[in-house]
């Protein structure tokens, strides 16, 4: 492929954009060329996403007014400013020669039309695609994406599909018409490690193909280590710093850049510690560098008595009908005869791909999902057993945080009605100006302020949302917290924070946490054990020190070494699986083999007879 480093495919110059009277993005300029990758970093609310919709032309749809600036695309008709487009000339260049892959795929998915037609749908509209062509196309880009079945997924609604399933339709969708310019907007922060792998090569193999330009909105300075040619770093609408991606993580010059790299979290830095660790953080405060908390071991689990969460041989699974008759001819196997025990004060990380029946265990625990089989006990007592009057108190004792904060937040409600929900449902408080007093602890608490309160979801970013998800969740005092993927759209700045914040609450409150993820580095550094999925069955499960140091199961040792590494020079090779995953939906009557486990040592159980998934 010829050089195309000085062809500039987008050139953005002093853009400013404006909320009202609030400038969000002020004065910004940066080049992306053909065949190079900008990674485009910073924390919530600093402007970066509404920089992406901008060059989309969405942000107006929002309410934002340009207050100066162009946005130069060099596209099949030559260079045009895109803020001076007509929406006609938007429409034609919009997912076709600029595609954009969005941080939350729940709402960027028409949910009364099947996957299939929406990838169709596109590729009729800008590639002339027969309906029957498109829909083979559709189908191939699944596969691309390393989505099983895809032959049945193109037949399926997006509710139908887990949350890392959705966001690797919304990139199959980004990538079907091959586009000059590919923006993508957190685009892998739904995604476990493997399928983040393979979808970063995948972009990179496209990327190479095409001379594309991307444009990579990330918060995972990992991920900006392993794709990024160069960075620009934006802090408060601005850009305080930009370069070659080796420059910035070797020398970087301002203290947010400083800050933010110190922040992140490294797999491997809690080697040869026996328990979770809260660790000083630095922040920002007047634009200049502060230290704050202490390290602080995380003794909190109390393994001398009873459990507060009991899984026994926990199996759900979901029909599938099909045919003129409406039978039930299949059946999706999310969980099959899991068992495990949460302590008081402990925090269980579960781990596995993305289908693997991590979000079905955590919704079972919550009665959002019933229960094929098996038995739960939670504080001493089934919940087989309990009246409905002790299963509403369940609700207020079990509080679930989404991995979606837009989608679980009432865009009508003032996100202050919404955390003081839960506190009006089980009549916690009774004066509302005690109850006022309370969500503005709570916001507080989660790195925002009380002046966010009067505000709507709309108004605030991702990380902001999935913030102001876990007050509500803290509002009714509970016993335990299921997080699916809470932190998996902050930055990390903020999910430094929210990492210790979870810790202080646990030891204040003697809080147990269900702590779903595919973040490792994470998992290192805040679980107390962890438990390894794999088709909805127990690969592994140990102390963290025995899973993350000495794994022993082949999945296990597979999925940490798909963890990028936030050092551009230390790019490693990686066991990615190649080929589809294979798939947990199985005819009526052909049932899974239950795999049986083996205790290597005192507390560390091994699955026997998946060696092959490696």
């Amino acid at each position: 492929m010829a050089d195309t480093r000085l062809a500039s495919t987008l050139s953005v110059e002093n853009l400013t954009v404006q909320f009202g009277d609030n400038r969000v993005v002020d004065d910004l300029s940066f080049t992306v060329e053909a065949g190079r990758t900008l990674a485009i970093v910073g924390e919530s609310g600093s402007g970066k996403s509404v920089t992406s919709m901008s060059i989309m032309r969405l942000a107006e749809m929002n309410g934002a007014t340009y207050g100066g600036g162009r946005v130069l695309f060099s596209g099949q008709k030559g260079q045009i400013d895109l803020l001076a487009a007509s929406q006609k000339e938007m429409r034609a260049i919009r997912g076709n020669e600029i595609a954009m892959i969005f941080q939350e795929p729940m709402t960027s998915l028409n949910p009364v039309f099947t996957v299939g037609n929406q990838i169709a749908e596109s590729l009729m509209l800008h590639a002339g695609m027969s309906k029957s062509a498109a829909l083979a196309e559709a189908q191939r880009l699944l596969d691309m994406v390393r989505l099983p079945d895809s032959a049945e997924l193109v037949k399926r609604y997006p509710h139908q599909l887990s949350g890392g399933m959705r966001q690797r339709v919304m990139i199959a969708m980004a990538l079907a018409c091959r586009p000059k310019l590919l923006i993508a907007d957190e685009p892998t922060t739904a995604l476990d490690v493997t399928i983040q792998a393979q979808i970063l090569t995948i972009i990179r193999d496209l990327q190479k193909e095409l001379g594309m330009a991307v444009i990579f909105i990330t918060h995972d300075m990992g991920v900006v280590a392993e794709v990024a040619d160069d960075v620009v770093v934006m802090w408060q609408g601005k850009k305080v710093e930009e370069g070659p991606v080796g420059e910035i993580f070797a020398n970087p010059q301002h203290p947010y850049t400083q800050t933010l790299l110190g922040a992140v979290p490294r797999l491997g830095e809690m080697a040869g510690e026996d328990y979770p660790k809260r660790m000083p953080i630095t922040v920002m405060e007047n634009g200049t560098p502060r230290l704050v908390g202490a390290e602080h071991i995380q003794k909190t689990a109390c393994y001398d008595s009873a459990p507060i969460l009991s899984v026994r041989d926990l199996v759900t699974r979901f029909d599938i009908k099909k045919g003129l008759l409406g039978g039930v001819t299949h059946r999706v196997h999310a969980v099959e005869q899991v068992s495990f025990d949460i302590y008081r004060g402990e925090t269980l990380a579960l781990v596995g791909e993305s289908g693997s029946g991590k979000s079905t265990i955590g919704r079972t625990i919550q009665q959002l999902q019933k229960a094929t089989s098996g038995e739960i006990t939670f504080d001493g007592k089934t919940f087989a057993a309990m009246s409905k009057t002790e299963r509403l108190r369940l609700r207020q004792e079990i509080q679930y945080i989404f991995q979606d904060p837009f989608a679980s937040l009432d865009p009508r409600k003032k996100i202050g009605f919404s955390i003081a929900e839960p506190i009006h449902t089980h009549r916690l408080i009774a004066s509302e100006k005690d109850i006022t007093k309370r969500v503005d602890q709570l916001l507080e608490r989660v790195g925002l302020t009380s002046a966010h309160r009067d505000r709507y979801p709309h108004e605030f970013s991702g990380g902001q949302r999935q913030r102001i998800c876990i007050a509500r969740a803290l509002a009714s005092n509970p016993k335990m917290i299921i997080a699916d993927e809470a932190l998996s759209a902050l930055d990390v700045s903020i999910q430094a924070q929210i990492i210790n914040l979870f810790m202080e609450l646990q030891e204040e409150q003697g809080l147990a946490y269900l702590f779903i993820s595919h973040d490792m580095a994470v998992v290192e550094k805040m679980s107390h054990r962890v438990a390894v999925l794999y088709l909805g069955q127990l690969a592994e499960l140990g102390s963290r020190r025995q899973v993350l140091e000495t794994p022993t199961h082949p999945y296990t040792q597979r999925l940490l070494s798909a963890v990028p590494v936030a050092d551009p020079t230390r790019i490693r090779e990686r066991a990615v699986l190649e080929g589809e995953i294979p798939s947990p939906i199985r005819r009526v009557g052909n049932e899974p083999a239950i795999l049986t486990h083996r205790e290597i040592a005192p507390g560390h159980i091994v699955a026997e007879g998946m060696e092959n998934v490696a």
